[in-house]
């Protein structure tokens, strides 16, 4: 066979070989249609019934971690920390006063004319201010509390994702079936995918992946494996399987929104 000949063979073999490494490594990469969803989702509702004050926000708007998101009436609320305020200042008359009689008490005591019977009934009297004191100190912290839930506040940087509140509305809360507001994140979304459990059962939590979002490929990690199953087809149980993948600030990505998980 001449050179030229066994050249021919050499390049269609490397290009056989080629062909079968190429088709071996697509094989073991899984693309998988699938779907965006929200890591987490706070749904905030009233702690007590009242009447909504004042919604200070709407569906789609980001919020900062912290920001006033609602605000129910709050006259009741303060009205009982003022009592309760009040009930503390008292508390701590009493307290100085029982001081005085205890220092007096043990004064006579000491000169030897009164009793111990009631050195310790002053000592008695002390102690009962003293705990009556802190009684109301606690009143005052639960009161503050109170005021503290008539207003709902971003536990998180995030979007506004349902809203069902509006101004002047009354609150019941044996009757919030729905949130007054929900919160989501918006740093971080979940990528979803729905895998037989042949599938599933080849990852582990933390392990790369990346997704295809609007075309773009990004980093990611499995999340969470499913556990039960969604559905039931011809071959076999289905499963979801999510990975996680950073978003970035300036963009809006929604759940719903078709992407490609790609995993190893």
């Amino acid at each position: 066979m001449s050179g030229r000949g066994a050249n021919k063979l050499g390049a269609r073999a490397a290009l056989a070989l080629l062909l079968c490494i190429g088709a071996t490594v697509a094989a073991a990469v899984q693309e998988l249609s699938g779907r965006l969803e929200w890591v987490d989702r706070v749904e905030m509702r009233a702690v007590a019934n009242g009447v909504v004050d004042e919604v200070l926000v709407t569906m789609g708007q980001h919020v900062e971690a912290g920001e006033l998101l609602l605000r129910m009436d709050q006259r009741e609320a303060k009205a009982t920390l003022l009592e309760a305020k009040a009930r503390l200042a008292r508390s701590a008359v009493a307290v100085e006063d029982a001081q005085r009689e205890l220092d007096r008490a043990q004064e006579l005591f000491d000169r030897g004319l009164i009793a111990m019977e009631e050195l310790k009934d002053a000592e008695l009297g002390q102690a009962a201010a003293l705990a009556e004191q802190e009684s109301e100190r606690a009143a005052v912290a639960a009161a503050e509390v109170m005021l503290e839930r008539t207003e709902l506040r971003a536990p998180f940087a995030g979007i506004v994702v349902e809203r069902n509140a509006y101004d002047g509305a009354v609150i019941y809360t044996s009757l919030q079936q729905a949130p007054l507001v929900a919160v989501a994140p918006t740093d971080r979304m979940l990528a979803r995918a729905l895998v037989t459990s042949d599938i599933l059962r080849r990852y582990r939590p933390g392990q790369a992946a990346s997704v295809i979002v609007r075309g773009e490929r990004r980093p990611a990690e499995v999340y969470s494996l499913g556990v039960e199953a969604v559905r039931i087809d011809p071959k076999g149980a289905v499963y979801e399987l999510d990975v996680i993948f950073d978003a970035r600030p300036d963009e809006i990505l929604r759940p719903s929104e078709f992407v490609q998980v790609v995993l190893p």
